[in-house]
C-alpha cells in the first residue's frame, strides 16, 4: 500500500511535475524506504553490492553501543550528582523523571537509561534537523540527490558532545560543520575534514567553557549556574599523574611502578581504570566507554567498512610517544608526563576518535600503507597535545583534523613511491 502511494505521487516530483524542483527530497525518503527502482538502461555495469547506504548504515550500527551507553551513563552521572546535592531538581528531564515515577538511582538501569534519554535525545533531534536540513537545502539547490553521508555525521557529532550543551549551540555547531567542513567543499565524497569534528572544534573555539576544559557540564540545566565538573584529563592536567594513581601504603610505590595494578582507585577523581574503561566516568556523552567503542570496531573491522590499518597505527603511535615521554617523567615537574599509555587510551576521546573518527572513508588516507602512517601521527600528535600544552587536555580531535590535511599528501609520496620501485624493478 505504502508503494502504490509513494508511487502515484512520483510523477509530481519527476521533471515536468509541479514540484520538480524538489526531487531531492523525494528523492532522499523514497531510497530510505525502499531500494532504488531505477536500472541501468545502457550497457551492462559491474556494481559493488556495498554501496554508500550500506556503508552508512553499517556505521550507525557500529555506534550503537556508544549510543546506548551515552544514555546510560549520561542518567548515572546525573543520578549521582544529584544524591551529592551537586544537582538541584528543577530541570524539566528531573521533573520528567517525576512524573514517569522512576526514582533518582544510579544503580536502576532503566532509570539511568530514561533519564540520560532526556538528555541525549533532544541534542540528536535538533542535529538532524538542523543538519539533515541544510544537507536537503544544498542538494535542492545543486540539484542532486540527497546522499546517506549525513547519517554518520548527525549519530557522531552529538556523541562527542556534553550532556547539557545548549540546543542552540548544538544547531550552530551542526551548521557550521556541515557548511563550512562539507558543503564547501562540495559535498559528500569531496570534503577534506570530518564533518562532526570541525562542528566539535568550531563549538570548542567558540564557547570553550561549555565543551572542554574545567568546566565540562557533566549534567546540568543548560544555564549558566548548572553544575559542572572538570573531566579526568582536565584534572590530570592540573594536578598532575597523581590524580589518576594511588600511593601503596605497604612500600610507598605508585600504579605508575606497577602495571599489574592498573585497576586501583584513584586518588582524587575515585576512579579506576577499569571504570574509565567501562565508561563509568563523566564526560561526553559517547565517547567515556573504550569497551563501547571496541564493539565498535569490531563491527567496523568485520564488515571491511573500518579501516584496522588506521586503527593499528593509532595505537602503535600511541604507545610509542607515551613510552618515551614517560622516560622524561623524572626530569619535569609535568605530571602528565607520567601517564601510561593504557590510561592515555581510556582517558577523553582517545578509542572513539581512532575508531570512529580517524577511519573516515573520506577524509583519511587511502592508501594502504598511507593509512598505518596517518593513524601513528594521529597517535602521536594526540598525546603530545595532551601531554605538551596542558591547557588542552584533550588532543584526539586537533589531531585527527591535523591529519586530515595532510592525508592527500601523504597518499601521494606513498604512490611516488610505488612507483619509483616499479620502475626500479622493471628497469623502467
Amino acid at each position: 500500500m505504502l508503494r502504490k502511494l509513494l508511487d502515484r505521487q512520483a510523477k509530481l516530483f519527476e521533471k515536468g511535475g509541479r514540484l520538480e524542483k524538489l526531487h531531492p527530497l523525494w528523492e532522499a525518503q523514497d531510497s530510505f524506504l525502499y531500494t532504488p527502482g531505477t536500472t541501468t538502461s545502457g550497457p551492462s555495469h559491474v556494481r559493488d553490492a556495498v554501496d554508500l547506504k550500506r556503508i552508512m548504515v553499517t556505521v550507525v550500527v557500529a555506534l550503537v553501543p556508544c549510543v546506548l551507553m551515552a544514555m546510560w551513563n549520561t542518567g548515572r552521572q546525573t543520578h549521582l550528582a544529584i544524591q551529592g546535592g551537586a544537582l538541584p531538581l528543577e530541570t524539566w528531564q528531573t521533573t520528567a523523571m517525576e512524573r514517569l515515577g522512576l526514582a533518582f538511582d544510579p544503580t536502576s538501569l532503566w532509570a539511568c537509561a530514561v533519564h540520560g534519554a532526556l538528555y541525549f535525545l533532544p541534542i540528536l533531534v535538533v542535529t538532524f534537523a538542523v543538519g539533515g536540513g541544510l544537507e536537503a537545502l544544498f542538494a535542492i539547490v545543486r540539484r542532486h540527490e540527497i546522499n546517506e553521508g549525513f547519517l554518520v555525521t548527525g549519530m557522531l557529532f552529538p556523541l562527542v558532545l556534553p550532556a547539557t550543551t545548549p540546543l542552540w549551540q548544538v544547531a550552530l555547531g551542526i551548521a557550521f560543520g556541515v557548511v563550512f567542513g562539507k558543503e564547501v567543499f562540495g559535498g559528500t565524497g569531496m570534503n577534506i575534514l570530518n564533518p562532526a569534528l570541525t562542528a566539535r572544534a568550531f563549538l570548542f573555539f567558540a564557547y570553550p567553557a561549555q565543551i572542554s576544559g574545567d568546566s565540562v557540564w557533566v549534567a546540568a540545566r543548560t544555564s549558566p549556574d548548572g553544575y559542572s565538573g572538570a573531566t579526568l584529563l582536565a584534572r590530570a592536567a592540573t594536578g598532575g599523574f597523581d590524580v589518576l594513581r594511588t600511593a601503596d601504603s605497604s612500600n610507598g610505590a605508585t600504579v605508575a611502578d606497577e602495571a599489574t595494578r592498573q585497576s586501583s582507585e584513584a586518588m582524587h577523581a575515585g576512579v579506576s581504570w577499569l571504570q574509565t574503561f567501562f565508561g563509568d566516568v563523566a564526560g561526553s556523552m559517547g565517547e567515556t566507554s573504550m569497551l563501547a567503542c571496541l564493539i565498535g570496531a569490531l563491527v567496523l573491522i568485520v564488515t571491511g567498512v573500518g579501516s584496522w590499518r588506521i586503527m593499528a597505527g593509532a595505537t602503535l603511535g600511541t604507545v610509542g610517544i607515551t613510552l618515551i615521554l614517560n622516560l622524561f617523567a623524572n626530569y619535569s615537574d609535568n605530571g602528565l608526563l607520567q601517564i601510561p599509555f593504557w590510561w592515555h587510551m581510556a582517558l577523553g576521546g582517545w578509542a572513539f576518535g581512532a575508531v570512529f573518527m580517524a577511519t573516515d572513508p573520506v577524509s583519511a588516507a587511502q592508501t594502504n600503507t598511507g593509512r598505518y602512517i596517518y593513524g601513528f601521527l594521529i597517535g602521536v600528535l594526540a598525546i603530545l597535545i595532551r601531554v605538551v600544552n596542558p591547557a588542552y587536555p584533550e588532543g584526539m580531535m586537533l589531531a585527527i583534523l591535523f591529519m586530515n590535511l595532510f592525508s592527500a599528501l601523504i597518499d601521494h609520496y606513498v604512490v611516488r613511491a610505488n612507483v619509483k620501485r616499479r620502475q626500479a624493478r622493471y628497469a623502467a
